[in-house]
């Protein structure tokens, strides 16, 4: 008789783990408290979906931070290439874009979710929709609002985060894990946008407007990419690589303090020598604008004290100090920090305090930027506890059907 898994929850981490587990001869039910399955893997193809990033091992794991150490090994078993192989296996061939980004040739998401579906239906598995999960019952059977108990030989969590519960995560699942003393690191957002106290002026004509080729600086890192003025201060994948050490400073000091220059590809002493020629009757908006600043870019530098010599402008171009005050709501946030506790499972990702359930995705303690990096480590977390499942059962001898191996 087939070993029966439970897998609670709908996204990449869950969806890959029932196919490991289905291949293996398993019998898979996935819950899914949403009408569908996959929500947030299309909301993330909205714009062209990054499965993984393509730069070497060493600045790949790097993005990783402080969780590299036991994330290595893992998306080692796992790695960008087999995520690609996965792809392919899918009839989605990927492509490295020019900044790194690997995408599938399709650049959408929903090609290669039908595409899944129909391989975890031909591997038997079930999934039911509209099923919120609960905890589990007096006898340790599994409880869904409104439905009978369900008792399986193992369980897996993978319900992600708490960023945008609309799509399915809302992390109700903390309380749950809580009451049963599972240590989980509070949720915070990651790769999110942070308020600014903006002028009405540069809030009012500006929101919505980007701030193309710029880089940021903070903490000693610095980001070269895009952001975006909004309403309530900047987003954009700039700003979200920095998300992390922005978000700590501003829990420790109360506010932190990003410097954007706005000409990147010039250095100082170009701009400032740009600055010294003759401006005529022009005003200093048109000769700003003349010499690559965007009108968003102009009112950025105008927030602040601008000076009135080309060696002052020319400085705070290149460092035009933002105070961010506080990041924006975890609900808007594309992803989340925090979660299960490292320490609170065992190498094959099994809850120590709940023997039989496994975890898988955002719901582990880690983090990391937008590019691929996200999206790499869901899936090869979700193969790493599904194989921690099957050596359980005792069929970590089985053969799963690995497309990405063959």
């Amino acid at each position: 008789m087939k070993s029966a898994v439970a897998v609670i929850g709908g996204g990449p981490a869950g969806l890959m783990a029932a196919e490991v587990l289905a291949g293996a001869g398993c019998a898979v039910t996935v819950y899914e408290r949403m009408p569908t399955v996959g929500r947030k893997l299309l909301m993330a193809g909205r714009g062209g979906l990054n499965l993984t990033h393509g730069e070497p091992r060493p600045e790949f794991m790097s993005r990783y931070g402080e969780a590299r150490g036991w994330l290595t090994p893992i998306l080692d078993a796992f790695p960008p290439s087999a995520l690609r192989a996965w792809s392919a296996a899918l009839g989605e061939e990927t492509f490295v874009g020019s900044s790194g980004r690997v995408f599938p040739r399709s650049f959408k998401a929903s090609p290669l979710l039908r595409a899944w579906l129909r391989r975890l239906d031909s591997l038997g598995v079930r999934i039911e929709t509209r099923r919120r999960w609960l905890g589990w019952d007096e006898q340790g059977a599994l409880s869904f609002d409104g439905h009978v108990p369900v008792r399986a030989d193992a369980t897996m969590l993978a319900l992600g985060g708490a960023s945008w519960p609309r799509l399915g995560s809302d992390g109700a699942w903390v309380d749950i894990l809580g009451r049963r003393g599972v240590e989980i690191a509070t949720l915070r957002p990651a790769n999110c946008g942070f308020e600014v106290a903006w002028s009405d002026h540069l809030r009012d004509r500006f929101a919505g407007q980007p701030l193309k080729r710029i880089a940021l600086s903070f903490a000693g890192q610095r980001v070269r990419g895009e952001a975006m003025v909004t309403a309530h201060g900047l987003e954009g994948g700039a700003v979200y690589a920095l998300s992390a050490p922005l978000r700590e400073a501003i829990a420790r000091d109360g506010r932190a303090v990003v410097e954007v220059d706005l000409l990147p590809d010039l250095d100082e002493t170009d701009v400032r020598h740009r600055l010294a020629e003759p401006r005529g009757a022009r005003s200093l908006s048109t000769m700003l604008r003349r010499i690559g600043l965007s009108p968003a870019g102009v009112a950025l530098l105008r927030e602040t004290k601008l000076g009135s010599t080309p060696a002052e402008i020319a400085a705070r171009i290149k460092a035009v100090p933002v105070i961010v005050l506080m990041a924006r709501p975890i609900e808007r946030a594309i992803s989340t920090a925090g979660g299960i506790a490292r320490d609170a499972v065992d190498d094959t990702l099994m809850l120590k305090r709940l023997p039989g359930v496994f975890v898988a995705g955002e719901m582990l303690d880690w983090e990391a930027p937008t590019g691929g990096y996200l999206l790499q480590a869901t899936f090869a977390t979700a193969v790493a506890a599904a194989q921690g499942v099957l050596g359980r059962l005792d069929l970590a001898g089985v053969p799963p059907a690995q497309p990405w191996t063959e």
